[in-house]
């Protein structure tokens, strides 16, 4: 595949006008310029990034494929939702720990969407074993995770965010100096990013250089996991 330099001024016009014409019909009759300009230049982004997410680790993977790769599919799973659209109006992306099952494993993450854009990392809401890991690993050594949640470049980056909850998880106190953040039920970082930005030369660049200042934070949550960084 090509080099990426930046996605195509067509691709958030195709996402535009999927999400004003969000039918089956519609999309098979469009699926070309979907594959020209957004999964092919994505899968381009992917393979590119790959070098580029081995520096920070060689334990995560970027993985160039139409199916089971870092892309995320283009289907939603109507299944238990009022939303009965069938297409996702955004483009997803996942670079995972090799040892990850699904979306909810440590990662990095691109997300791209006409009404908004950002970069994340971390783990977004860990199944209970993790949560709890992850948890003991905060109560047991504080330091490290405030070493990691408060380095300087990832802190002047990017946004802790996602939800927590409303009480003091079981075992834990209400006064104790990390219950903030034990609280939490998401351990992701995020920052936004003007859509426009995805056209540039040096698009992967800028990603590539966000992922790197999220190193400490996805250090932290490996050692957590028990699996290497």
């Amino acid at each position: 595949m090509p080099a990426f330099n930046g996605y195509p001024v067509e691709t958030l016009e195709f996402l535009h006008e999927l999400e004003v014409n969000n039918n089956r019909a519609w999309w098979d009759e469009n699926k070309a310029r979907y594959e020209a300009v957004v999964r092919e230049p994505s899968l381009d982004f992917i393979t590119s990034m790959g070098p580029e997410i081995a520096k920070i680790s060689e334990h995560f993977s970027a993985v160039p494929k139409k199916v089971g790769g870092s892309m995320m599919r283009p289907h939603r799973d109507v299944r238990f939702s009022k939303d009965k659209t069938p297409f996702k109006t955004n483009i997803g992306i996942q670079f995972r720990h090799e040892q990850a099952k699904d979306v909810h494993a440590p990662g990095f993450y691109l997300h791209i969407d006409n009404t908004g854009c950002f970069l994340a990392a971390g783990c977004w809401r860990p199944e209970p074993g993790a949560l709890k890991k992850i948890r003991a690993r905060i109560h047991e050594r504080p330091k490290d995770w405030q070493k990691a949640r408060d380095a300087r470049g990832f802190k002047n980056l990017y946004v802790l965010g996602g939800s927590s909850l409303k009480r003091p998880p079981r075992g834990y106190r209400a006064d104790d100096a990390m219950i903030e953040d034990l609280m939490r039920k998401d351990f992701v970082g995020s920052t936004e990013f003007s859509a426009a930005d995805i056209e540039k030369r040096d698009f992967l660049k800028q990603c590539s250089g966000a992922f790197k200042k999220a190193a400490p934070l996805m250090g932290f949550l490996c050692a957590a996991l028990e699996v290497p960084f």
